[in-house]
């Protein structure tokens, strides 16, 4: 009951800041004389890049890693269905699958709509860069929590201020056309004067360059039109989106991405969070292989791709504990099917994550890369909505995703020879059919967002590569299929009851198996 409270009030947060008193001298009395009244923005922006990605509250590890993770084969975890077992087996279960539905409101959206609010009064028109910044950031986290449910709270999400304590569920589409009108309106708003107000320092992605958070921008709305390539309804013209975002100009270069930088303590915000939680909750470093606290490792699937491909990769992503060292020979490497329901005796020889690399508390966090925007321009070139090179766009996101892991440090480099025998022996068939292309281009699309889990799997969606096999554990709840969504939180259903079952009727059942509205 805590946990049903807890989501109902937050969306009480305005109302309750903004009440004023019934009786003369009454909010005099019951003001705090040491609390500000005007939100620090600045803090509040540098709170919201941290909380939205995931850090030190479980939403990493339940969301990308138990779920998205092993839905697409990244991952493996060898428990029963049931608890952390639910995603490798494709089973339903509240507590981790509804998790980032309740957590990201509360701990980013809210404090977002905050800065927002408070960046948008007249008094404070010269902090439009603080404001263009803040509503990109928005868009990021607002197509995450979509493209994982579907139809969610969006226009009166964060309208507790205005007495809108059940916000309605607004249908995907709409959410698709408003997020990408946000897109355009925020990056046309910078104002280009280096003088301008930013949030500078604050900013731990660009430190306020406006020309960064432009292609940032940009490349954020390629993102979100391309996932609308197959819808049909007119809400979203993925093509005309597309060019837009092109003609802005969007990430192509390494020094260009989108990535937060972390170091190894002493607080755990100064902790990659991905690190920080496939540790504390798996991957215990002092059990060395033997006796990962959610039998978790790499998938067979992952770890076939790589060997089977001579994929450099391999040795920097991963490790097999070989007398309590951690052996990053190719040889030894395999891969735990998924599906597997029992922590077998040679369970210490199965790979994991590298402790070096992706374990690595000081490791980057990499939101959106040149490797992905050069592997969805070769599918824009090959849709003939782009110029260029289909065939260079390929080959250039292919390259970054393998140049990207040296910003996980010396363990992490790749050395250039072998990046390009790699990026010679795996050609784009450039003559081949439309769909062998998109098995490709998508195939390299799925490697080179490894631990981006909730994108790789949103794309998985989207293109159906790569072929994955899925698992048909008994008692799964989907049939033997991949699931496509993850379901609301039950809490919901006694909530917000109305809006709960308005959008369920309008998008389908409440099920792992129900398509969304770009997934065709």
């Amino acid at each position: 009951m805590k946990r049903l409270a807890r989501y109902k009030y937050i969306f009480l947060l305005g109302t309750v800041l903004g009440l004023s008193a019934c009786d003369k001298g009454f909010e005099e009395l019951n003001t705090n004389p040491n609390a500000s009244t005007t939100p620090n923005v600045n803090f509040l922006f540098t709170q919201s890049l941290l909380k939205g990605n995931l850090v030190y509250d479980r939403t990493y590890f339940y969301t990308s890693y138990l779920h998205c993770g092993t839905y697409i084969q990244h991952f493996s975890i060898a428990k029963e269905i049931g608890g952390s077992g639910a995603g490798d087996k494709y089973a339903m279960n509240d507590f981790y699958q509804s998790f980032y539905f309740r957590y990201i409101y509360t701990n980013a959206i809210l404090t977002l709509q905050e800065i927002i609010t408070t960046l948008k009064t007249p008094a404070r028109a010269a902090d439009v860069n603080k404001l263009s910044a803040a509503r990109i950031w928005k868009v990021l986290l607002m197509q995450r929590i979509t493209d994982l449910y579907g139809d969610v709270p969006y226009s009166e999400a964060t309208q507790g201020r205005n007495s809108v304590f059940l916000p309605k569920y607004d249908a995907q589409a709409d959410i698709y056309a408003d997020m990408l009108k946000e897109l355009d309106e925020a990056i046309k708003a910078f104002n280009p004067d280096p003088n301008a107000s930013s949030f500078k320092d604050a900013d731990l992605l660009y430190k306020g360059d406006v020309a960064m958070w432009k292609k940032f921008g940009y490349s954020l709305m390629l993102r979100v039109a391309m996932r609308a390539t197959k819808v049909t309804d007119g809400k979203v013209v993925a093509k005309d989106w597309v060019q837009k975002a092109f003609a802005g100009g969007v990430i192509l270069k390494g020094e260009e991405s989108a990535v937060l930088h972390y170091s190894n303590g002493p607080q755990t915000y100064n902790n990659n969070p991905v690190a920080f939680e496939l540790v504390g909750q798996d991957y215990s470093l002092n059990s060395h292989g033997a006796d990962n606290i959610e039998w978790g490792k790499y998938s067979k699937t992952w770890i076939d791709f790589l060997k089977n491909n001579n994929d450099p990769r391999l040795g920097v992503v991963s490790v097999v504990w070989n007398n309590n060292t951690p052996d990053t020979s190719a040889a030894i490497q395999k891969g735990m099917p998924n599906g597997s329901d029992k922590k077998t005796a040679d369970f210490v020889t199965y790979s994991e994550p590298n402790p070096a690399t992706v374990l690595n508390n000081a490791a980057p966090l990499l939101l959106l890369s040149n490797a992905e925007t050069n592997l969805l321009l070769a599918e824009a070139a090959l849709r003939g909505w782009v110029s260029g090179d289909k065939t260079q766009y390929y080959n250039d996101g292919v390259t970054a995703a393998l140049k990207n892991w040296s910003l996980f440090g010396p363990a992490g480099v790749i050395a250039g020879d072998k990046i390009n025998q790699y990026v010679t022996a795996h050609p784009l068939n450039a003559a081949g059919t439309f769909d062998a292309q998109m098995n490709q281009i998508h195939t390299q699309f799925w490697a080179a967002l490894f631990l981006d889990e909730q994108e790789a799997y949103a794309n998985w969606r989207r293109t159906g590569y790569p072929v994955l096999v899925p698992v048909n554990y008994v008692g799964n709840a989907t049939g033997g299929t991949i699931p496509r969504r993850l379901p609301y939180a039950i809490a919901e259903q006694g909530i917000n009851g109305a809006h709960y079952r308005e959008a369920v009727n309008r998008q389908g059942p409440d099920l792992l198996t129900t398509r969304i509205w770009w997934d065709k």
